[in-house]
């Protein structure tokens, strides 16, 4: 055992000491020491329900005849944060939730680890760090929260988003605004869309890396507890075979999640973080990986903020081993990856049913025989941008207009409540990206408010930030090369016509390449935003949006 290193032999009588300080006994420490990273805390909702998912994994890893010893996973809210300076910090956990727990895991040489994160960030970097320390680990997530109801209608954070920007317009009173503010968010759990902490859940079943309903099950139901227990006694197995995460999630299974990601209409951010997991492992993805698989998978789901339906209907559809099954049905999967149920992909969906047509189409019957993300190129972006393509009206599949320049979200946002952004309008937001924001700010405020106003099916906004999970319309992102490093997003000018031409994966800027040229010599560069702190470090080390955010020591 790994944690022999600390718990056996004369040479160990001080790190046994230390152990007896906890309150170990020789028993416990007889046995496989297996650390459960808690994601727990009382400022996040999808968080806050995390002490009673540990407390299950305890006993679970207990009854199998392992020691489960807890410690700490931060984890930041992308609602509160949204908006402010805040958001400058959500993408910039990731990779510190990924470095504290590679740190605490080999300093204390646990045998194996249980992860327990929800929301946004907290769920790749735990799977970033399960790759780095590579020994048995198995997640399980606190659940997606229920659905909202308002005036008889299902809701979820991207309506109350939207209804501020409807507020604004004046198309939604003080009163109905107050009744979303008090009923969107009905429980706890990760916001019940298909958003970022969501996609990223469903994506850990199809790595391999979590039990069955890991992304499904609501926060509030009973079997969310017990799937805790499965996991906890689970992980044990995983030891007992030394079945590890580079075992599980290697190259197909990445591929695998590409591919289900498209079938699940998933987050745009998604592309940001199954290149940072592949990283991880070795892999070197290349964002274009994306448009091949849309080319041949379907988009079967169309969960909020893209369709009426929620976490909890999918759950109750069949969940995402039911999407997979549909997949299989034409081999759009590979079945022979391993996973911690000690069974492949195969074996796992082998039973699976679709019990709703309505909420996971048949495969037969799609809602687009393309995926729900596509990566667009041309001289706006050289390296690629990112569309949640399932989310955006027909008629914006095809756009061009003018551009509409601001060099920071706040200022966006201003020109679109203050009512300067008018039909046709291709709003810009540049010096967001990673390096330039830094950290990559979402633009949930500035696309919530363009639908909110009635402006969803007339404007497009183009950023080097990111979208969150709950934006929709033809918001296009992860714009490479960033502006911050002299990419053509930063020679934009107001005015410039902008042509997008989603089904054929093109973003043009209609200036020709002298006048390109030109403003690239003239262009100037600008002092970074932060120069101290966390945000400083990470902007000195963190790559373009299009390689997954991720970092790498600069090189002289």
């Amino acid at each position: 055992m790994r944690s022999d290193t600390v718990t056996k032999g004369k040479q160990q009588a001080p790190h046994r000491s230390l152990f007896n300080a906890l309150g170990l006994t020789p028993e416990e420490m007889e046995r496989p020491l297996v650390g459960i990273v808690s994601s727990y805390n009382e400022i996040v909702p999808g968080h806050m329900n995390l002490d009673k998912i540990v407390n299950a994994v305890k006993q679970g890893v207990a009854m199998a005849g392992g020691t489960p010893v807890v410690f700490p996973a931060i984890a930041v809210c992308d609602g509160i944060a949204m908006g402010h300076l805040g958001m400058k910090y959500s993408l910039v956990t990731r990779d510190l939730i990924a470095d504290s727990t590679e740190a605490m895991a080999i300093a204390h040489q646990f045998d194996a680890l249980v992860m327990v994160p929800n929301c946004d960030k907290n769920v790749p970097g735990l799977l970033m760090a399960a790759a780095r320390i590579n020994v048995p680990t198995i997640f399980v997530s606190g659940g997606p929260m229920l659905a909202g109801h308002v005036k008889g209608k299902k809701t979820s954070l991207s309506s109350m988003f939207e209804a501020v920007g409807a507020n604004a317009a004046g198309i939604l009173t003080d009163e109905d605004l107050c009744e979303f503010e008090n009923k969107t968010c009905p429980t706890c759990g990760s916001c019940s869309g298909m958003y970022t902490a969501n996609s990223m859940n469903c994506l850990t079943e199809v790595l391999g890396m979590g039990l069955e309903g890991n992304g499904t099950i609501p926060a509030v139901y009973s079997a969310r507890i017990r799937l805790a227990k499965q996991a906890g006694m689970k992980v044990m197995e995983l030891w007992e075979k030394n079945l590890c995460p580079r075992d599980i999630m290697t190259e197909k299974a990445v591929l695998n999640a590409l591919t289900v990601d498209m079938a699940l209409g998933c987050s745009t951010n998604s592309m940001l973080h199954l290149p940072a997991i592949a990283h991880e492992i070795g892999m070197d993805f290349e964002i274009d990986f994306a448009n091949g698989i849309s080319e041949k998978t379907p988009n079967l789901c169309h969960l909020a903020p893209a369709g009426p339906t929620y976490m909890e209907d999918l759950n109750e559809a069949g969940g995402v081993y039911a999407v997979m099954a549909e997949l299989n049905k034409k081999g759009l999967l590979h079945t022979d990856c391993m996973t911690v149920t000690g069974k492949t992909v195969g074996e796992n969906i082998a039973h699976a049913v679709n019990r709703n047509p309505e909420v996971i189409r048949p495969i037969d019957n799609p809602y687009t025989p393309t995926g729900g993300l596509a990566v667009l190129k041309g001289n706006l972006a050289p390296d690629g941008s990112v569309v949640k393509r399932s989310a955006v009206v027909e008629e914006m599949l095809v756009h061009e207009g003018p551009a509409r320049v601001f060099d920071c979200e706040e200022d966006a946002i201003d020109a679109i409540k203050g009512g300067k952004i008018t039909a046709g309008d291709v709003v810009v937001i540049r010096y967001e990206g990673p390096k330039g924001g830094p950290g990559m700010r979402e633009m949930l405020n500035p696309t919530s408010a363009i639908a909110g106003m009635g402006l969803g099916s007339s404007v497009a906004l183009i950023t080097d930030g990111r979208f969150s999970g709950a934006s929709r319309g033809a918001s296009i992102g992860h714009v490479s090369p960033e502006a911050a490093v002299g990419g053509p997003i930063a020679l934009v000018k107001e005015g410039d016509i902008i042509k997008i031409d989603i089904p054929n994966l093109k973003l043009e800027l209609d200036v020709s390449e002298e006048e390109l040229a030109k403003r690239k010599e003239a262009l100037k560069p600008r002092q970074p935003k932060v120069t101290t702190g966390y945000l400083a470090r990470y902007a000195a080390m963190v790559t373009s949006g299009n390689r997954g955010a991720i970092l790498e020591i600069p090189r002289k």
